[in-house]
């Protein structure tokens, strides 16, 4: 009997120790669903990758979300993108594959540059950046101080939205584009994914076929 006991105690442990490291390798949901996915695609505003899939998990660049914004809102074709001067950015040369949608987001303001007119077209983008600018690219509404504040109370993590990010924030939660978790948090710090992106310009497309909604 106390053999069976044994043996019953080891298959027990061996099942906990398999359960906490299936937990631990399971990825961070996207927060993004298929059918998202599949609208922005359909329209043309995001491509699956060559092997056909999209992967939403992948996180997204500088320069990738400048590409994928000038598609989405046409930034070139509003005046400031026509000017013909370019801005000079040093770590973007003429050959980069981005250098038109980079190009078109410094001279509308949608993005901006650093110190020592560098891009950084390579670098992550965080959640409160990418969403930030993605506001600005829809159009950021000036809501005052108290509207900011009473729109991102009910977020478990608002404290953490940087302060300068608080007000175009605000205009993405107040229009549907940010995706939170299963507790509600905005998780600004986080990276951006391009199952986020996807969420957000899904959400953008549907406001553009059911206005109002």
């Amino acid at each position: 009997m106390s053999r069976i006991r044994r043996l019953a105690g080891t298959l027990c442990m061996v099942m906990v120790i398999q359960s906490t490291n299936a937990i631990a390798q399971t990825p961070p949901a996207t927060l993004s669903t298929p059918d998202a996915i599949q609208q922005v695609v359909a329209a043309g505003l995001m491509n699956n990758y060559a092997d056909g899939q999209f992967h939403p998990e992948r996180f997204i660049s500088r320069a990738e979300l400048a590409s994928i914004l000038v598609n989405a809102f046409a930034l070139d074709t509003r005046a400031a993108a026509t000017q013909e001067n370019l801005v000079e950015v040093q770590d973007v040369p003429a050959s980069h594959w981005a250098f038109n949608d980079i190009q078109t987001v410094l001279k509308t303001g949608i993005m901006r540059g650093y110190r020592g007119n560098m891009f950084f077209p390579n670098q992550r983008v965080n959640r409160a950046e990418a969403f930030a600018i993605f506001a600005q690219a829809y159009g950021v509404y000036q809501f005052p101080d108290d509207t900011v504040a009473e729109i991102l109370t009910p977020y478990p993590d608002a404290a953490s939205v940087p302060t300068w990010a608080r007000r175009s924030i605000a205009t993405a939660l107040n229009e549907g584009f940010v995706n939170t978790d299963a507790q509600g948090n905005i998780r600004p710090l986080q990276p951006v994914t391009r199952g986020d992106m996807a969420y957000a310009l899904s959400r953008y497309l549907t406001k553009q076929q059911q206005p109002g909604v």
